[in-house]
């Protein structure tokens, strides 16, 4: 009777190929990210580090000695003062949102479900169309619009109607920015009522529901998620937008992001201060994104 032996494996024969290819899988995606890697750590997570160090520096100003580190300009943002420039920040953001929203669920709604369907993407070109100029451009032409002497009076008076002075004035910083950021809104939600299950509509119809019940009840629901990821992303963008308050708003409808320029390129050249301000800002947007990522992420996953 004969036995024969095992032979054993070469020891690190199959060893070897796996250490290498897990080395292989680690080292591709940090090869992949990086460029992109440097380019935001250079370019975002560096710059963001010295607002935040310069932040808690409490009156620093260029050219003179730094002190000791401490929260005061953190504390001096709640001057009222202050704090009233950031509630109206806040203000036109939340109002902008509001106004884009509302102007924006029907021409969404219209592009998606009722407009032929060969149109739409030539529609939604044509109501984007305005997004290829400058947001300074825009800027100025809503100047030319609403000036005393300009485009609206103009009409107002050939109607008989009394002349409207929203320049320098709040109502000129809403229309501005509702104008600016209402095509963003209107992509979101097209995007969202484009993937409407419209069976649910003809059940509902066959069921007796009119079609405002419909709407209520089956269209919005179902669009929440557009409706949360539009208003998230018009709300960040319109929270940090500089140029259209700085043109159209005037010195009665000052922002933060107008007195963060003021603090580092102004007359008071308050680095702290703005510092403080700056990463508050930077606080809101980055709460605002992880919002927004999280409704993304439940749109994506519905569809």
């Amino acid at each position: 009777m004969s036995t024969t032996t095992p032979t054993s494996p070469i020891a690190g024969s199959s060893t070897s190929p796996n250490w290498q290819r897990k080395l292989k899988n680690l080292i591709q995606p940090l090869v992949l990210l990086a460029p992109s890697g440097l380019w935001l750590l250079l370019l975002l997570v560096v710059p963001t580090l010295l607002i935040l160090e310069l932040s808690l520096i409490p009156g620093f100003r260029l050219g003179q000695p730094a002190g000791d580190y401490g929260i005061g300009n953190y504390f001096e943002i709640f001057q009222p003062v202050y704090f009233q420039v950031i509630w109206r920040s806040v203000m036109f953001a939340l109002g902008t949102t509001l106004a884009c929203l509302l102007l924006g669920y029907p021409v969404a709604y219209w592009i998606a479900i009722k407009a032929p369907k060969r149109w739409r993407n030539l529609l939604l070109v044509g109501f984007i169309l305005p997004l290829w100029t400058s947001s300074l451009l825009r800027a100025y032409a809503w100047i030319t619009i609403l000036r005393p002497s300009g485009l609206l009076n103009s009409l107002l008076g050939a109607f008989g109607l009394p002349g409207q002075e929203w320049l320098n004035r709040s109502p000129a910083v809403f229309i501005g920015m509702a104008y600016s950021f209402l095509p963003y809104m209107v992509l979101i939600l097209y995007a969202s009522l484009e993937k409407l299950d419209r069976r649910l509509l003809e059940a509902a119809a066959d069921l007796g529901a009119t079609p405002q019940e419909s709407f209520w009840k089956i269209t919005v629901p179902q669009t929440l998620p557009g409706i949360a990821a539009g208003s998230l992303l018009v709300f960040i963008a319109s929270l940090g937008d500089f140029v259209v308050p700085e043109l159209l708003g005037g010195a009665s409808s000052m922002t933060v992001s107008r007195l963060i320029y003021n603090q580092f390129l102004g007359a008071t050249r308050n680095w702290g201060l703005g510092s403080s301000l700056s990463m508050i800002l930077i606080f809101a947007v980055s709460v605002s994104i992880a919002l927004l990522l999280k409704y993304g992420d439940r749109d994506a996953a519905q569809s």
